[in-house]
């Protein structure tokens, strides 16, 4: 297994875009588990449609990664932030959310993908109406 993985996947993952997802497989296992705040995907064929469906839906998504590294053997850890525009999120302008990736692999394959983000930042926020409500919860409770 190669200590520099995380770095080969980030950079590999920082360049899937709607027109080269059949590069997923070279980075995630066929028996693949992603999890994040807002879904739970298991397999390949389900992975490449998900992010069919995110491509899709979002304009100039890209991620920044800021740290990619082994922790242990086969487990990496990733800090990034992405970057998207929706049309109908905020205007139609740039929305940025930092988040971190837990990948664990074998073979240079990930088989389990956990992402930790706020779900609030990346969506609910900039939702007209729910947005200034989840804005003034979250001053609420600071």
């Amino acid at each position: 297994m190669s200590s520099d993985f995380p770095t080969r996947f980030a950079q590999i993952f920082a360049s899937l875009d709607k027109t080269n997802l059949s590069r997923v497989g070279e980075i995630y296992t066929p028996d693949v588990h992603f999890t994040d705040p807002l879904h739970e995907v298991h397999g390949l064929r389900a992975m490449q449609a998900y992010f069919g469906e995110l491509y899709a839906n979002v304009e100039d998504l890209q991620f920044e990664f800021h740290q990619c590294q082994s922790v242990t053997e086969g487990q990496g850890l990733l800090r990034w932030t992405m970057t998207y525009r929706h049309p109908r999120l905020a205007g139609g302008g740039p929305i940025s959310v930092e988040g971190c990736s837990c990948i664990y692999f074998r073979d240079d394959l990930v088989y389990r993908h956990i992402d930790y983000f706020d779900a609030g930042a990346l969506l609910y926020e900039h939702v007209p109406l729910l947005g200034k409500i989840i804005r003034w919860l979250k001053g609420r409770l600071a």
